[in-house]
């Protein structure tokens, strides 16, 4: 018998002596353990539960009947398989979504020009068109040359256009990997701890956007991270909103970084009492 990560949370619910749905057992399971009088059927309308009779018997009967069960029935917490797919759950009960399981990991990539990656070990050129870009799912096998500077676009807009905003982009030396946390999840971050490329963070130019990249980058990757400034920032922020500074001050009016080139864009925007949105930088003449 397979042992799927929706069996053993099933199993762990009916050891704690906890009803379960019946769409959550496997049939074959569950027929064997009424027939020898483990389990109790509880009906109400259309819904069905089952109910471990004897928790010790459910248990000694299974440890001595599924060779495969042992290891996750003889201590009182189960040990659940680290994967489980929507699919592996759907076989399992017919039910896909029985346990909480995100069915997109990863993140997405873009680039200027081909860059020659690896995933899974095999040769991979990420080198989408204009109006396209790549998502990678197994992000844990994805490779990139150590030369290659990743820089990480807040924004989806940003990130879909960044052939409209080469202007900031002649500042950064060598060849650059676009990515987005899009959707949001710490994937991208693990990702980056793994490899030892250089991480440019570009964001809004406000106080929150420099409290994401402290707290959410900066402190993972240290001084292989940095904050990108345009050189004309002031010149925008002197024209910025003042409506998403006084939103944000409340919060965040107390930030400062111990990295001079940041604390100076912090000055900056505290002195104009103004923010200005990443999305200002794409060109819409080109």
């Amino acid at each position: 018998m397979q042992v799927s990560k929706t069996l053993i949370i099933t199993l762990r619910q009916l050891m704690e002596g906890s009803s379960v749905a019946a769409s959550s057992m496997r049939k074959d399971l569950a027929d064997t353990l009424l027939e020898e009088g483990l389990l109790t059927v509880k009906t109400q309308g259309k819904r069905r539960t089952f109910h471990a009779i004897d928790v010790s018997a459910l248990r000694r009967f299974l440890e001595s009947r599924y060779e495969e069960l042992r290891n996750n029935l003889q201590t009182e917490e189960l040990t659940i398989p680290t994967v489980s797919t929507r699919s592996e759950q759907a076989a399992e009960t017919g039910n896909s979504k029985l346990v909480k399981v995100r069915s997109c990991p990863g993140f997405p990539v873009n680039a200027y020009e081909p860059i020659d990656c690896r995933l899974r070990g095999q040769e991979f050129v990420v080198n989408p068109p204009e109006g396209s870009f790549l998502f990678v799912d197994d992000w844990q096998s994805f490779a990139i040359p150590k030369d290659v500077v990743v820089v990480g676009i807040e924004n989806m807009e940003n990130f879909r256009m960044i052939r409209r905003q080469r202007l900031f982009g002649s500042s950064l030396s060598g060849h650059l990997l676009f990515v987005s946390r899009y959707p949001q999840s710490t994937d991208l971050r693990q990702w980056l701890q793994i490899i030892p490329n250089r991480y440019v963070h570009f964001g809004d130019f406000d106080l929150a956007g420099i409290h994401i990249f402290l707290t959410e980058f900066h402190k993972y990757l240290g001084d292989r991270s940095s904050f990108l400034i345009p050189s004309d920032i002031e010149q925008r922020l002197a024209k910025g909103s003042q409506t998403r500074y006084n939103d944000q001050y409340a919060k965040y009016h107390a930030i400062r970084s111990d990295i001079p080139y940041l604390q100076s864009l912090i000055d900056l925007i505290n002195k104009y009492h103004r923010a200005y949105d990443q999305e200002g930088y794409i060109q819409s003449n080109i």
